[in-house]
């Protein structure tokens, strides 16, 4: 997987091979040169009352050491200032060339005599070892993100046993073709995606699609790489393998993300560019100022020197790339894959989230959501009856009340003579006793009548726009099932949650007025679009948008994408099903509309960190720049380009903690990977 090249930082670290790894060593390398400098810099002997071993050349050390961790550790600064400025895009990089530059080339005008004062060795020294820590740790931050796509990466096997003539042979996955035949064997973790020619078995899908359930899959069916195989063992006709897998496409999405740099990103250069040209007219002007004011030249360079070593960022460099990295791990972590990380920023501002029903509020299966039953008899009874009858039907209704039986622990019992009913339901004999299940035509062909009581369950159900199927036992109404697309537990939770933080929550979908109002009403939103058809799903988009409202859309990304892409924010839920989420500028792994609540939660409180580290390090700057070009010298207080190094530092530290507590953001939740 290769990073598409902007022209940014990280980029030409990243084709010189520069790894965390290797900022760590360039850092610490730095770090243990620049220990010497500062100990023997009659400066800093100076404001801490000691004296440092004196030997022969123990004065040079801090020269020699200085300009070695500036080679050696500033090569880096400088290179990215260069291509910076090739783009004719000055920023951060420039910044921190600048103000090495004009520290080196100072001190060895000071070191050659040219200049009788104090030279910026140790200055120097701290300034390139902090900027290559805060470097290296914006690295560590992007590679850990990218530690969610190696877990992803872990889910495919190495090697793959192929049935060749009925030979069985392991190969490397990678050498898989379309049109091969792979064994699965229990409990192996699928290594492509294909089709199953032989076979059945429940596969463990949850680290693609977030369904936690196990899934069953006969001849026929698709599955998917870095699934794992139950108790079946499977021959598998490979259709995707390597690149072109789901999987792949997923991790496609999170590499592309961590190399999408943000606006964000462009607000700390934008505030570098600023800085420079701030830094560079206040130098002048101090260097003006002093002269003109009749001060030695010495005193009028040293002062505009320290400027220019002041105004270097070190907390503005730190402040966005840490968070930016900081909130895209957490988002990896927690199952938010951010594709494009304007849709993460803008989020904190939305007004309005358009879920699309199916599949996204609602299981996108039926089930039976309400049963009654006649006088004597037992609920559990009639839906295990019904289940029975029902088993071998394959019409989604039917599969509906199998299901929900299932996933209430009921055993179904052998049905003989099943029939099917064709427009009228099923018969079958099970115990003894002869079961019809069917909808109201099938009443009217068995012309029995049921009680009251189910007459008006019956109608009830109607009106809100479920089917109502009725189980007949030897002639006689024993219940009747409303059976309708399951609203999913955490979608009442997700609305008020929104609700919460006073977004509006709107529904759109291409079912019937009464199924959608029926919904809506279930759980609490305030808008429905119903009887929409999908190609006019993007219009209903733009319609919310006119007022100017930020407008967030939610959907599964296969028929919603001109609609995912038309909002401000395109939400694709349940990434492993399709990775045709190019639309989306997030994916939700799991499908749980509470992670939209986290999406929003997470931008805010980014861009709260982001806010806050750039006034603390632009504010730095307000009061340390006027200092050091000696604005308050009449009163005898002057900012040394070691006091202004110090403060610096501090700054520097204070903004990566504060970066830090954005972890709090997103309490962790269930699995994730």
């Amino acid at each position: 997987m290769h990073h598409h090249h902007h022209h940014d930082d990280h980029d030409h670290e990243a084709h010189e091979g520069h790894t965390p790894e290797a900022f760590r060593s360039r850092f610490a390398l730095s770090l243990l040169l620049t220990v010497p400098v500062v100990v023997w810099s009659p400066h800093v002997e100076m404001l801490l009352g000691y004296t440092a071993p004196v030997f022969p050349g123990s004065a040079w050390i801090p020269a020699v050491l200085g300009t070695i961790v500036f080679l050696y550790g500033g090569l880096v600064f400088l290179r990215g200032a260069w291509s910076e400025l090739r783009a004719r895009l000055p920023g951060m990089m420039t910044l921190i060339a600048l103000a090495i530059s004009v520290a080196f080339a100072f001190s060895v005008v000071v070191e050659v005599g040219l200049i009788d004062t104090e030279a910026l060795w140790w200055e120097l020294a701290t300034l390139v070892t902090i900027m290559l820590l805060g470097h290296w740790i914006e690295m560590r931050s992007i590679d850990q993100a990218q530690g969610a796509l190696q877990e992803l990466a872990k889910l495919l096997p190495d090697t793959a046993t192929r049935i060749d003539d009925g030979r069985e042979e392991r190969v490397p996955t990678t050498e898989l073709r379309s049109g091969d035949l792979v064994l699965v064997r229990p409990g192996e973790s699928v290594p492509v995606d294909g089709v199953i020619r032989e076979g059945s078995s429940d596969l463990d899908e949850a680290a693609i699609t977030g369904e936690s359930q196990p899934v069953s899959r006969g001849q026929g069916d698709a599955v998917v790489a870095g699934t794992i195989n139950g108790d079946g063992s499977l021959r598998i006709e490979v259709t995707a393998s390597g690149d072109e897998t789901k999987l792949s496409g997923i991790m496609r999405l999170v590499q592309d993300a961590q190399s999408s740099r943000s606006r964000a990103q462009h607000l700390a250069d934008r505030a570098a560019r600023l800085l420079t040209v701030v830094a560079l007219v206040a130098a002048t002007a101090t260097l003006t100022a002093w002269l003109l004011a009749g001060a030695e030249v010495d005193f009028a360079i040293i002062r505009t020197v320290t400027v220019l070593v002041i105004a270097c960022p070190h907390a503005l460099g730190l402040a966005v790339p840490l968070v930016v990295a900081i909130s895209t791990t957490l988002g990896a972590r927690n199952g938010l894959l951010v594709r494009d990380r304007r849709g993460l920023e803008e989020a904190r501002n939305i007004d309005v989230v358009v879920f699309d029903k199916t599949g996204t509020l609602t299981l996108g299966a039926h089930r039976v959501v309400s049963l009654t039953v006649a006088d004597g008899v037992d609920e559990d009874d009639a839906l295990r009856l019904a289940a029975s009858a029902e088993a071998d039907s394959e019409h989604p209704i039917a599969r509906g009340i199998v299901q929900s039986a299932e996933e209430r622990g009921l055993e179904r019992e052998a049905a003989q003579d099943f029939r099917s009913l064709p427009g009228r339901g099923v018969s079958a004999t099970v115990g003894g006793a002869t079961i019809k299940v069917g909808g109201p035509a099938l009443l009217r062909s068995l012309d029995v009548t049921p009680s009251d009581a189910l007459r008006q369950a019956a109608e009830a159900a109607a009106e809100r726009g479920r089917a109502t199927i009725y189980l007949v036992r030897d002639d006689h109404v024993d219940a009747v099932f409303a059976v309708a697309d399951k609203v999913r537990d955490e979608s009442r939770a997700a609305v008020e949650a929104l609700h919460q933080r006073s977004i509006r929550v709107a529904m759109l979908t291409g079912d019937a007025q009464a199924v959608a109002d029926a919904v809506a009403k279930e759980l609490g939103i305030d808008t429905v679009f119903a009887e929409v058809q999908p190609e006019d799903k993007a219009a209903k988009i733009e319609a919310l948008q006119k007022d100017g409202s930020v407008v967030a859309m939610v959907g599964d990304g296969v028929n919603d994408a001109p609609a995912l892409a038309t909002a401000d924010v395109g939400i694709a839920i349940g990434a492993g099903t399709d990775v045709a989420v190019e639309a989306g500028h997030i994916v939700l792994v799991r499908s749980d509309p509470r992670d939209v609540v986290r999406i929003v939660d997470l931008s805010r409180a980014t861009y709260r960190k982001m806010v806050q580290n750039l006034w603390w390090a632009a504010g730095y700057n307000v009061v340390a720049i006027p200092l050091a070009a000696g604005v308050l010298a009449p009163w005898g207080v002057l900012l040394s380009p070691a006091v202004g190094a110090v403060l610096m530092s501090a700054s520097t530290v204070i903004v990566a903690l504060n970066a830090q507590l954005l972890r709090r953001a997103l309490p962790r939740t269930g699995t994730a990977t």
